[in-house]
């Protein structure tokens, strides 16, 4: 990269952080209005995905903190939007389920975020945001695989594509 020494802006890196961060303050913004933090509309997101996850299982695949993933859960837990089922096979995992309510706020809250994503987009042609999430897949598939949701054998052109635009930023 070129640039003057020690501008910040020639790191890819600081560019991304820049971004993400200006992204996620827009997301919590948005989220709030639907009366969701980031770290709850992760946990409804991925079990939209992967039904049946733990709260530990979707604080790695998100990166949050399990203690922040387990508070964002026994607040949905507490208004109905999620519930934990019992697994007698292994007493240890709680594996949790969407409910119906909180699939439909799960719905709305992708709505949120992929109007957030098309006015982020907005400066770019078509060619160049599907260049842009190619690159990032390929980067959060080499770097945190596990918050990418399940596809088959077909990679990220699969049904996983839709979905995982909706995965927020911290």
């Amino acid at each position: 990269m070129s640039g003057m020494r020690g501008d910040p802006s020639a790191r890819t890196s600081y560019l991304a952080w820049q971004v993400t961060h200006v992204m996620g303050a827009r997301l919590e913004r948005a989220l709030r209005s639907l009366g969701l933090t980031t770290a709850q509309h992760n946990a409804l997101q991925h079990l939209v995905w992967t039904p049946g996850s733990s709260a530990a299982e979707i604080a790695r695949r998100t990166g949050f903190t399990p203690q922040s993933m387990g508070t964002a859960v026994n607040d949905l837990v507490g208004r109905g939007l999620l519930v934990r089922r019992e697994d007698p096979s292994d007493r240890r995992t709680v594996p949790l389920a969407i409910t119906d309510k909180g699939a439909e706020l799960a719905a709305r809250a992708r709505d949120v975020v992929g109007r957030l994503d098309s006015e982020a987009l907005a400066v770019l042609t078509p060619a160049e945001r599907s260049a842009v999430h190619a690159l990032l897949y390929r980067m959060l598939a080499e770097l945190n695989p596990a918050a990418l949701p399940p596809t088959d054998s077909r990679g990220p052109a699969s049904g996983a594509k839709a979905s995982h635009s909706a995965l927020p930023a911290r």
